[in-house]
């Protein structure tokens, strides 16, 4: 097994990112400490990733933003966009550099990363996005990597900078607002529930039909990954039953703009026949027809806090691992309607 920098963090008795800034002999990290990481990394023989030359340079200032594996999903979600855009618009007078890292699957994302950190052309990582068991968060922490998470830390949350909504408390509230609105057949649309975010939401959805008294009923709650939506074969059996709902809570904007289709082709009217409340507040939540309702998660302030959590604890390594919740709110259009 090579030695790795958690090893060496044993047994220097210290964490595994000071290790890492002892690498880029960074000024936080006092003599004695760097000393005592060092005589630890001489017994066990182990080789830094970085080159410390690159590291050693203060004139270094790119972060790494990861977006989610996908061969084309990612790229058509305008949350993304919007997330980045706020990431630029605060790095960019504090010139720091932003460069996107994404790739088909994992694997091909990890070699970028350990390129980049080999040859020290990042000094932290912006990862957009939470699922569990991710292999990617998984490197970041084991390496001692200087990275901000966007979403809610499922492992090791204490140790990691996270920023995030409130997601069971917005799929809480979206499923009241539909129940005040009077209905009671409410179903759940929502993307694979690996990924934290969507989880949450469908979490806050089958807590408030509980609170309400509402049975939580399995053939209501779809669940897929993004790219299985295309044929909607199993949210076609739910819209074409004797007992159909009549609202949807759906995960993502884009979800939403499947499901309208499909009502179309099957004649449902919405919002006569069908309520629909998505998230994100998206372009296509204004372009569709009739507009959807839609939780705002603020994308572009979730950009802006992760930006500022990265480059304060980029200048500031010593600072405790913090956690900033950013405010949702809805915005009422066409897409819901009252119901006796």
């Amino acid at each position: 097994m090579p030695v790795t920098i958690k090893d060496v963090a044993a047994l220097a008795g210290v964490s595994p990112s000071t290790v890492s800034r002892t690498c880029k002999d960074h000024p936080s990290i006092s003599r004695e400490t760097k000393e005592k990481v060092r005589r630890a990394m001489a017994q066990l023989g182990y080789e830094p990733n970085f080159q410390a030359s690159n590291l050693a340079s203060q004139n270094s200032r790119t972060i790494g933003i990861i977006l989610p594996p996908s061969e084309k999903e990612v790229y058509e979600n305008p949350f993304y966009l919007q997330v980045i855009r706020g990431i630029c618009q605060y790095c960019n007078p504090r010139q720091y550099i932003s460069t996107i890292i994404t790739g088909q699957d994992d694997t091909e994302i990890l070699q970028t990363i350990k390129s980049m950190t080999r040859s020290g052309q990042a000094d932290g990582f912006l990862l957009l996005y939470s699922r569990q068991n991710d292999p990617i968060a998984g490197y970041l922490y084991q390496e001692g990597l200087c990275y901000v998470l966007l979403g809610k830390a499922c492992q090791h949350a204490n140790q990691t900078v996270y920023i995030d909504n409130d997601n069971l408390l917005a799929g809480q509230e979206a499923t009241e607002y539909l129940y005040q609105l009077g209905h009671r057949k409410i179903a759940y649309l929502g993307t694979d529930s690996s990924l934290l975010f969507s989880a949450d939401r469908k979490s806050g959805y089958q807590l408030t039909l509980t609170r309400f008294g509402l049975p939580i009923r399995p053939e209501y709650c779809i669940e897929m990954p993004a790219a299985a939506f295309e044929d909607g074969d199993e949210l076609r059996r739910l819209l074409r039953s004797s007992d159909r709902p009549t609202a949807i809570l759906v995960s993502d904007d884009i979800l939403a703009v499947t499901l309208e289709r499909i009502c179309l082709e099957n004649g449902i009217s919405i919002p006569e026949d069908l309520s629909i409340l998505s998230f994100n507040n998206s372009v296509f939540a204004r372009m569709t027809s009739p507009p959807l309702t839609s939780i705002d998660v603020n994308a572009h302030q979730l950009g802006v806090e992760a930006a500022a959590q990265m480059i304060n604890h980029i200048e500031q390594p010593s600072l405790p691992a913090t956690k900033s919740i950013v405010p949702h709110f809805l915005l009422e259009r066409g897409s819901c309607r009252r119901i006796s």
